[in-house]
């Protein structure tokens, strides 16, 4: 509402918003009540408890490679039971056929050339094993 003090009395030029405002907060709360609810949340799956006992995690295998001899291939043990070369790859497929995590680790003699260690570890690969981590002398 446009107000002049004091003069003679004139017409305003301006507009009057206030009923304007009051129209368009009234639309406002109409289209409020008129649009639907959403009500429904995000959906999740909510694991269930089970009776049956969970397995621990599994032992670690370790395939240890001992020094031999001079001029000799080194001997060889998966988790202090000795395996030949000839028979390792058969004897891992073995092991890890029902493992879940498919991990092995290699440790040797520091005195055993890094050739058996890359044969070693190709011959893991060969049998499923997907890492292969090397251990010192000291773990």
């Amino acid at each position: 509402m446009a107000m002049t003090l004091g003069g003679p009395r004139q017409t305003a030029s301006e507009i009057n918003v206030t009923p304007l405002i009051d129209v368009l907060l009234v639309l406002l709360i109409i289209f409020m009540v008129i649009l639907p609810q959403h009500h429904s949340g995000e959906k999740t799956e909510v694991p269930q408890p089970t009776t049956e006992p969970t397995p621990g995690p599994e032992k670690a295998i370790v395939i240890q490679l001992r020094e031999a001899g001079a001029n000799q291939r080194p001997t060889l043990a998966i988790n202090h039971e000795d395996v030949t070369w000839d028979n390792l790859e058969a004897r891992l497929k073995d092991i890890y056929f029902q493992r879940i995590d498919k991990i092995a680790f290699v440790k040797g003699d520091p005195e055993i050339d890094f050739q058996y260690v890359a044969e070693l570890v190709d011959i893991t690969h060969h049998a499923g094993i997907t890492r292969v981590g090397l251990l010192g002398a000291n773990d």
